[in-house]
């Protein structure tokens, strides 16, 4: 028997005295963000936005195995927003999911729809020709089931409500969604828990429903926070997808989900936390060229940038003298030369020797 064929569903069940101190941290978290971002100008803010969006849209479909080009989806993500970018051709996937999150951060506040939701699908499942339903619900009479292993020989984790049951089961999500934000007393954490699991339970789209319900969650955590929430969830779950995967199945075919909340709850802790290192990253950012800007040539300064729009996490491996060399597009004597300088004056750490050798970023986090 799976939840939805329980006479009770979809009554959620859980212990609220288990989330209290998950609840209490969120709101700590929250505060300690909205604190932090006010030290952050203007042109970082902006920054700070594409970044969370970017590693959003990238992740998020990550955990559905498609991997997309950063370049693209930050692009995208940039036109999407207005802001000026080159004229360079992006895939209908990498527009497509970016253009989903942008909707998501620009009308967080609006209620949740079923055009809402038809446009969320029709974003994410750009230039798909493998679909037959596009921005509506499933109607096929085969099973919607998650399944793994071989094709002769599967092992189903779940299987949904039928296609006939879609307009009434998201008829009665939709509701419980917007009544839940507006009227209820329900904590931040066990809203947003909740819609995500109902939402994929209920599994409406013939593909695309891990996607839009992370965002579901999302648009919860904001309205639950009354702003946009920016904060790394799917790059969190994508950290350790397995987990994920493994408390949704051991979740779906019972109503009392304190065990999910709960893995869920420290998900999202988790998610702001990522927040708001980024938040310090940025702000060290600034103070980094305070300090520096007038100690680099042009070449070291395209190359420190490029460190910087790596992220918190730098390169991966970190900067070697070859990359430095095509990044500024200069001699491998010249790299040499700027590469001992930057060194010297305390811009970059050096780690390792002869071919081994890499810099780092000299920024405190």
């Amino acid at each position: 028997m799976w939840n939805w064929q329980s006479e009770k569903w979809p009554q959620f069940t859980y212990d609220e005295n288990k989330l209290k101190e998950l609840e209490f941290q969120f709101s700590k978290n929250t505060g300690t963000v909205l604190g932090a971002f006010k030290h952050v100008n203007d042109e970082e803010k902006a920054q700070f936005i594409i970044e969370i969006l970017s590693n959003e849209a990238l992740k998020t479909s990550e955990i559905e195995g498609e991997y997309l080009d950063r370049d693209s989806i930050q692009s995208s993500i940039k036109r999407n927003l207005g802001l000026s970018v080159d004229k360079k051709a992006v895939k209908p996937a990498e527009f497509g999911i970016s253009e989903m999150m942008v909707d998501l951060y620009r009308n967080y506040s609006t209620e949740l729809t079923d055009e809402l939701l038809f446009n969320w699908h029709k974003m994410i499942t750009n230039g798909r020709r493998d679909l037959n339903e596009i921005g509506k619900y499933r109607t096929h009479e085969d099973p919607m089931q998650v399944v793994s292993g071989r094709l002769d020989k599967p092992t189903v984790h779940f299987e949904a409500p039928p296609s006939d049951k879609m307009k009434e089961e998201m008829q009665q999500f939709i509701l419980w969604f917007n009544e839940v934000h507006t009227s209820s007393t329900m904590s931040p954490i066990a809203r947003a828990g909740i819609a995500h699991l109902y939402f994929v339970c209920i599994h409406p789209f013939e593909d695309g429903n891990g996607r839009i319900g992370r965002a579901i969650a999302e648009k919860s955590i904001s309205l639950s926070s009354g702003q946009a929430s920016l904060i790394s969830l799917s790059k969190t779950i994508e950290a350790n997808k397995k987990d994920y995967y493994t408390s949704l199945e051991n979740n779906n075919k019972n109503l009392e989900i304190t065990n999910w909340l709960i893995y869920f709850g420290k998900t999202i802790l988790e998610a702001q936390l990522e927040t708001l290192n980024l938040i310090d990253f940025l702000i060290e950012k600034a103070k980094f060229y305070d300090r520096y800007k007038g100690l680099m040539n042009e070449r070291q300064l395209k190359v420190v940038e490029r460190l910087f729009n790596a992220g918190p996490n730098g390169f991966d491996g970190g900067l070697s003298a070859i990359n430095y060399t095509r990044i500024a597009k200069t001699s491998a004597s010249t790299a040499t030369r700027d590469l001992k300088d930057l060194v010297y004056n305390n811009i970059l750490l050096k780690t390792g020797d002869l071919k081994s050798t890499r810099y780092w970023l000299n920024i405190k986090l």
